[in-house]
């Protein structure tokens, strides 16, 4: 029954952390001429590392 709502809190914990995290990098993707929905691969391990290269060396609107 412990258990149970431990998990539970764990999860919620999860979603706010993950939507705190997404929400900021959905925003640079729509600045940066990507689909919003992009942001979306910064929570799926060692994707978040190339889909940060490939935001960090892509050319920006401002330098267009």
């Amino acid at each position: 029954m412990i258990n149970e709502a431990v998990i539970g809190l764990h999860l919620i914990w999860m979603l706010v952390v993950a939507a705190i995290v997404v929400v900021p990098f959905w925003r640079i993707c729509i600045r940066v001429g990507y689909p919003g929905a992009l942001g979306l691969l910064i929570v799926v391990p060692l994707v978040n590392l190339v889909f940060l290269y490939v935001l960090a060396f892509s050319r920006w609107p401002s330098e267009r």
